[in-house]
């Protein structure tokens, strides 16, 4: 099923009478799910784009790239540097804005302008009995409903199909440039990271790739302020060694690998994304020996991990809080959630969904 109209989203979801398999491109799959394909790819188009007013509407299955192109027309960007899941995932298709939104899907510029469901200021959508809601505005002062907009990012589809989505955007950069440290260990990665996010210098990225013993932090902006910055950085951080620095195509082509993890292009085994304090880096780390590749993202809150295939991460992480989700292999996509949170969830499937028919198998 692919309608080219919210009314034929509706009626489509509203005659179902099987579950449905939500999706966009097809870009972020999970296996997990079963039923009839209903694709939003033919909701497609920019239906409202005031540069002035910072603010964009665009119909659900729009893909990424053309809203990036119309705001880099601009000179002006998404906030959150939505990650493209096909090199980690080996998917085909086109990523679309309603995916993004679905899984709020955010780059490394989360430590600095947030999440994905932080620019989103709109949505319209159609729940699972077919009705048509409309949420939040089209313009940043509109915060009707801003809770429900928010519910809906991170959702994947089991709330509800997005036909509509509206966003807060910003300036772009003049420049980019990024500082890099060399063969540090976890914990002093970690202790860098958080060293630098904690100064006035407004770091927008701070990475680590275990394997290849880097350490990044990047500061964007004007070139006369990211050179000040950039050497008041490296002052702060003289205790942790040789800093090499990599300005402008570079320091952008380095980035935008972090974003998409194109560290982990053609490796084989299981594929991880685990969400902790970043203090509690070093500890998760030290829970999988046998992995084969560790990357750190978001001063160390955000840790991606390569292991063996049948690799359970889960149980050895003990007692430390976090999120563990398994983007690729045999485990379930995400763990169980806690009996209060099970409960939630269940009572608001309840509300959007009373059916049961949107993404069964997705988040428990």
């Amino acid at each position: 099923m692919t309608p080219d109209s919210e009314h034929a989203l509706a009626e489509a979801v509203a005659s179902a009478t099987s579950p449905i398999r939500v999706q966009g491109g097809g870009t972020r799959l999970i296996e997990q799910v079963d039923g009839d394909v209903l694709s939003t790819t033919g909701l497609s188009g920019i239906t409202l784009y005031e540069p002035g007013s910072l603010t964009l509407v665009a119909k659900a299955g729009t893909p990424v790239a053309q809203i990036e192109a119309a705001l880099a027309a601009e000179n002006q960007r998404l906030p959150f540097e939505p990650m493209d899941h096909r090199t980690l995932l080996r998917t085909t298709g086109t990523p679309t804005i309603g995916g993004v939104v679905a899984t709020n899907a955010s780059g490394p510029r989360r430590i600095q302008a947030g999440a994905c469901r932080d620019s989103l200021i709109g949505v319209r959508y159609v729940d699972g009995q077919g009705t048509i809601i409309k949420n939040g505005g089209r313009v940043m002062k509109n915060v009707t409903g801003y809770d429900l907009v928010k519910l809906m990012a991170g959702s994947y589809g089991t709330l509800g199909v997005m036909s509509e989505v509206s966003f807060k955007v910003l300036p772009g950069v003049e420049t980019s440039a990024t500082l890099l440290l060399h063969k540090l260990d976890v914990s002093g990665a970690v202790d860098a990271l958080s060293k630098a996010l904690g100064s006035p210098y407004e770091v927008s990225g701070a990475a680590q790739c275990l394997v290849k013993g880097i350490t990044a932090l990047r500061l964007e902006g004007f070139e006369e302020s990211v050179s000040y910055r950039l050497a008041q950085l490296r002052n702060l951080l003289v205790e942790y060694g040789d800093m090499e620095e990599l300005h402008g195509e570079a320091s952008e082509a380095l980035w935008l690998a972090n974003r998409d993890m194109k560290h982990f292009s053609g490796v084989e085994g299981d594929i991880w994304r685990i969400s902790v304090k970043p203090s509690d880096a070093p500890a998760v780390v030290a829970s999988m020996p046998t992995a084969t590749n560790v990357f750190l993202d978001w001063g160390g809150g955000l840790i991606w991990a390569v292991v063996p295939q049948g690799t359970d991460v889960r149980t050895p992480m003990g007692r430390i809080s976090g999120h563990a989700t398994c983007l690729r292999g045999s485990a379930q996509t995400f763990p169980p959630e806690p009996p209060v949170m099970a409960a939630l969830s269940e009572g608001l499937r309840a509300q959007f969904d009373p059916r049961g028919i949107l993404n069964q198998g997705v988040m428990g």
